[in-house]
């Protein structure tokens, strides 16, 4: 975290901001007792689970998230921005006025966004320096105002025009190599990323220029490098996190209710210039459950438009599942006989529009893909069951029962076979789970595991020798004694009942324990000694009942994918009350 002045900018803006005026003009947050509850906005979700307390200024998820934090760290994770940047905002919001960083804080935080705001500046100024240049772009169809409105640019070919425009702008060139802006060459010279190219700026979701994405211009494309190219991944920049044009789309993308989601970043400017203003794409990277995350925030409508080849047509299949998978509404808008969004609309200005109104339903794209060139069992029975199989697969994967019901039902009609067979199939059908709609909190490193036993037995045993050398507290743990790992809770349970114990290696276990706890806890303040008791015996229960949430989150998954109702709804029901015993303060 940044090192602050004397006078702590954090503190001051934690005590004039409420978080629950924060975070409710992001989400919808209702009145719970003496707290604020919500659906979480970090994870799909039907029942609210997401708690805010007013008097401690904090917010906890009590779901499949288990997160929690302050209006800094909520506001980093909403906005997908690092600290810096949410200290920026919250002080802008609390009229807290921030003291100059220092050059170490600068290096670590603003000094990345400071070169990519800079060098978009660079771009933009050589956009206007080459007049043939600008008559391209005007020829793919992009108006003066949308070139304007995204701020595009142009990199010289020119081996070091930008990283020569930054460094006499102060900056140095291996604070502009961790930007992405250049690279070392084995010489130790630092020459541009970025050449003889059209420069789209990437912001983030508050604005802030991150990265950019470069297509090259026909004149300089000697096939020896991409068409397109991104900038690196950097401390500030997370392709599989960051979508091109959310911060100007997701306003729009909450009024229209759905977000329309295509290939390109021309595709992007020339939807939003024929007027669909919620377009957004990816860049340099398929979509991943991050990007359909941020996009949740404002909708749970997804449009797809990808290319009409077969390449953007997988593309497009991977999408739609792992958007049912999160369980999104999925639309697909079909091309017809254009090869992308951005041809489409030069060639026939509002056409967009008309299409996302006809846009199918995803199960229907899966039908035209699948099952409309002529297949059937007659003619060729091996494809047929084949791709039969695969669209059962899909139907299977639906999350809702009513939907499954719908689409097998419609299916039976179209191919022209009995529903209770299609059914009998359908249940040997495997359904894939999307590698990227796996919760994070699974990929769990064995050294992490252990790390977290350990801070659990250190609790535990400073409780424990706690409760040993002032007894009064002994009794206090009773109600806590069941949090206990198995070691501490046989040591608890030999001092509870020593006078009927007559196994000697338990008693000589409780008396060098015993001992143990004399020296190390000492006389201290009966007060702080009581105060830091509750306070330890606290998380301690937490920190069992979280492993408990944790264990019954798994085995809704496996209910779920199973398609077993019955287990689903015992365990969400234990999720349920875990949750309440979690919520309840001690």
């Amino acid at each position: 975290m940044i090192a602050m002045s004397v006078d702590n900018p954090i503190e001051e803006i934690k005590e004039k901001i409420d978080i629950v005026q924060v975070i409710g003009s992001y989400i919808e947050v209702k009145p719970a007792g003496r707290n604020f509850k919500a659906r979480c906005p970090f994870h799909g979700e039907k029942t609210p689970s997401f708690m805010i307390s007013a008097d401690r200024q904090t917010w906890h998820c009590f779901g499949s998230c288990n997160e929690g934090g302050d209006v800094f760290s909520f506001l980093m994770k909403y906005e997908n921005i690092e600290f810096y940047e949410a200290l920026k905002i919250l002080a802008e919001k609390a009229g807290v006025e921030l003291k100059k960083l220092s050059p170490e804080d600068q290096k670590q935080f603003g000094i990345l966004y400071d070169i990519n705001d800079a060098v978009k500046e660079f771009y933009k100024l050589e956009l206007n320096r080459n007049p043939k240049v600008a008559e391209y772009i005007k020829t793919r169809g992009l108006t003066e105002d949308t070139v304007k409105e995204f701020e595009l640019g142009f990199a010289p070919q020119s081996w070091d025009a930008a990283t020569i425009y930054l460094t006499n702008k102060g900056f140095k060139a291996p604070d502009i190599e961790r930007a992405g802006i250049n690279f070392r060459t084995e010489r130790g010279t630092y020459v541009d990323r970025f050449r003889g190219r059209i420069m789209f700026p990437i912001a983030n979701n508050t604005g802030k220029v991150v990265g950019f994405t470069a297509r090259i211009l026909p004149e300089f494309d000697k096939g020896d490098s991409g068409k397109y190219i991104n900038s690196p991944e950097t401390p500030i920049f997370n392709k599989s996190r960051v979508l091109y044009g959310y911060n100007k789309a997701k306003n729009h993308i909450r009024e229209m209710q759905f977000a329309l989601l295509v290939e390109g970043q021309m595709d992007v400017l020339m939807c939003v210039q024929d007027g669909l203003k919620n377009a957004v794409a990816t860049s340099g990277t398929a979509l991943t459950a991050d990007h359909l995350k941020t996009l949740r925030k404002q909708t749970e409508n997804v449009m797809f438009s990808f290319d009409n080849d077969e390449a953007g047509q997988k593309a497009a299949e991977r999408s739609i599942d792992l958007a049912k998978s999160l369980d999104f509404n999925v639309k697909i808008l079909s091309l017809g006989e254009y090869k992308d969004p951005a041809d489409a609309i030069k060639a026939k200005p509002g056409i967009m529009v008309e299409y996302a109104k006809k846009a199918k339903e995803a199960m229907e794209f899966y039908f035209e893909r699948y099952l409309s060139h002529g297949e059937s069992f007659k003619n060729d029975p091996a494809k047929f069951r084949k791709n039969l199989h695969i669209v059962l697969e899909k139907i299977k994967a639906l999350l809702s029962a009513v939907e499954r019901e719908h689409w097998l039902n419609q299916l039976a009609q179209k191919v022209n076979v009995s529903e209770h067979i299609l059914k009998e199939d359908m249940e040997h059908a495997e359904v894939a789970v999307p590698l990227a709609v796996r919760p994070k909190q699974e990929e769990v490193t064995l050294q992490e595991v252990e790390e977290e036993k350990m801070r659990i037995d250190l609790i535990a045993d400073r409780v424990l020798k706690m409760a040993l050398v002032r007894e009064d507290l002994l009794k206090e743990l009773e109600e806590y004694a069941k949090y206990l790992p198995r070691q501490y809770r046989r040591i608890y349970d030999t001092a509870m009942d020593k006078s009927v114990v007559s196994d000697l290696r338990l008693l000589d276990e409780l008396h060098t324990f015993t001992l143990r706890a004399g020296m190390e806890v000492g006389e201290v303040d009966p007060e702080k000694t009581i105060k830091e008791f509750k306070e330890l015996m606290f998380q301690l229960r937490n920190k069992a009942l979280k492993e408990k949430l944790e264990i019954i989150t798994r085995a809704i998954r496996q209910a779920e994918h199973k398609r077993d109702k019955e287990k689903e709804e015992h365990y969400l029901k234990l999720f349920d009350e875990v949750s309440k015993l979690l919520q309840n303060e001690k």
